[in-house]
């Protein structure tokens, strides 16, 4: 589990198959292999490590289903280690079990995201959704696009202020928002037909 809050910006170095290394120091403190670090909202399984670098093995689904795929070497990345019992949550519960990409339409300080049309009934206003690994709040939604206000700092830590429109951004929608729907789901009326 994590909370969405990055705990530094690292950088994708390669792949080489299944197998990508990523640069970074800050989430290296202490790292274990077989702990999870989220990268950009995904989360990873450490299977080796030095003093500035950590690899993980990529499934073809992560692959799929998440933008790890379409990083180049340099590219940046949001970096956060999973949380422990002894801290505090300040973001939101978040998996790093990415639901879906969305597609960048404008950048901060009024970030603005086309979300995919399965997860848009998730999204509320004030709600919860994590954009790259970064616990954010629904400041509007208009039909399939969530904006939500960046403030500098974040801009300034993460990834967001240096992603430009048009690119892939991994989201992960409120938990607490698809296990409800499943609890009420048999108790609801059926939806109408085509």
């Amino acid at each position: 589990m994590f909370t969405g809050l990055v705990e530094e910006m690292g950088r994708f170095v390669e792949r080489r198959g299944d197998r990508i290394r990523l640069a970074a120091t800050r989430v290296l403190d202490d790292v274990a292999i077989g702990e999870s670090i989220a990268t950009n909202g995904c989360c990873l399984t450490v299977v080796a490590s030095g003093d500035d670098w950590w690899e993980a093995d990529v499934s073809a689904e992560t692959l799929r289903r998440t933008t790890l795929g379409d990083l180049e070497p340099g590219d940046p990345v949001n970096l956060e280690r999973s949380v422990r019992v002894d801290q505090r949550l300040g973001g939101h519960i978040v998996q790093g079990h990415v639901d879906g990409v969305g597609e960048l339409l404008a950048a901060p300080p009024e970030l603005r995201v086309r979300v995919p049309r399965d997860l848009t009934r998730y999204c509320v206003e004030k709600g919860s959704i994590t954009v790259d690994g970064v616990s954010l709040t629904i400041a509007g939604i208009d039909d399939d696009v969530v904006t939500v206000a960046i403030i500098p700092h974040t801009a300034d830590v993460t990834t967001l202020g240096r992603t430009a429109p048009g690119r892939g951004v991994n989201l992960e929608v409120d938990v607490m928002a698809k296990y409800v729907e499943r609890l009420l789901a048999p108790h609801l009326p059926a939806a109408p037909g085509p």
